[in-house]
């Protein structure tokens, strides 16, 4: 396969445009590992790559897709060899780095980790990028020793990738888990997810109080701004909150106090760049955590050819839990 079919960003005068087109072998980035891409996914942050929303992309042209499964073809890498299934996330693919969206793919291979034993790259994919980070925040409140006997967790952007997963994740831990979304309609959807509440994310999205009413003890959120600022203000004495997502912006307009009088401690959560050891820990707690029945059920599954119509409705709010793309 010397061309092979990938979608292409470019920047004109006019702006972000994507596009489908064959793309040589030849033209892909220096790497010691070559991938024949299955599946991908799309995350919050491959939409905003899409549509240019955000300045996501760092390099032009580029090919989207910031995470993907698949087959070694080539290893010069002594880790890996021909026929190894392996996952990506991160490491500035998609951004400084041609991505997934694509049916080849040259990368480093430190940024693989192996498939987990009983799972298949589609699955891998159905949790991707999102359910990583939602397990890298599960496994920083561990770390922090809150424990579900001490409270309830808010999940916010529940309905959303992230929030998906990580409602799945914390009810099997069993934590009570308050899910915060704008979309009443997902109610079922969540419960099924393991959800004990579902509460309006208009409680939590509004400019509020520097103290509120202890409602948590610890917290997961991928939406930022005012969101995080609120969860914080409601935080028990002595919780937590996992911070990993901006969909509703980058800024924290919040106060210390519920740090210096709550002693409530905010835990960064970075997937890109994330230790190998600490990647390969969430991936297989992933494998031996997640119930696969109740992934299946927050999983929509589309061609490559969908991704870009997929992509707009995404940050429109208009899709719910996690999207494979299916690379063909």
């Amino acid at each position: 396969m010397s061309t092979f079919k990938a979608l292409i960003a470019s920047k004109g005068e006019a702006g972000t445009s994507v596009a489908f087109s064959e793309f040589a072998e030849a033209d892909l980035m220096e790497g010691d590992v070559t991938v024949r891409v299955t599946h991908s996914t799309l995350n919050y942050k491959d939409g905003l790559a899409i549509t240019g929303r955000a300045p996501v992309v760092r390099r032009w042209p580029m090919i989207p897709g910031i995470d993907f499964a698949g087959r070694v073809e080539t290893s010069e890498h002594p880790g890996f060899k021909p026929g190894d299934l392996v996952i990506l996330n991160g490491w500035g693919t998609g951004e400084t780095h041609l991505g997934a969206y694509a049916q080849k793919s040259r990368v480093k291979g430190d940024w693989l980790v192996p498939l987990p034993d009983g799972m298949t790259p589609a699955e891998a994919m159905a949790i991707g990028t999102a359910g990583y980070t939602a397990m890298l925040s599960l496994l920083a409140l561990e770390r922090y020793d809150v424990k579900p006997a001490d409270g309830p967790v808010v999940v916010t952007g529940a309905a959303g990738g992230v929030g998906s997963v990580a409602t799945a994740l914390l009810a099997k831990a069993g934590w009570h888990v308050i899910a915060s979304t704008g979309r009443p309609e997902e109610a079922d959807y969540l419960k099924g997810l393991g959800a004990a509440e579902i509460i309006d994310r208009n409680e939590l999205s509004a400019p509020g109080r520097p103290l509120g009413k202890e409602r948590w003890i610890a917290g997961v959120d991928a939406v930022g701004s005012h969101t995080l600022a609120n969860v914080l203000s409601m935080t028990k004495y002595g919780g937590a909150v996992a911070a990993c997502g901006l969909a509703q912006g980058m800024d924290l307009p919040a106060s210390v106090a519920p740090f210096i009088l709550r002693s409530v401690a905010l835990l960064g959560i970075d997937s890109v760049m994330c230790p190998k050891p600490r990647r390969l820990e969430a991936w297989q707690r992933l494998a031996s955590d997640l119930d696969r029945d109740k992934l299946a059920a927050m999983t929509t599954t589309i061609p490559l050819e969908d991704v870009v119509e997929t992509g707009r409705a995404l940050l429109d709010g208009k899709v719910r839990g996690r999207v494979v793309v299916e690379i063909g």
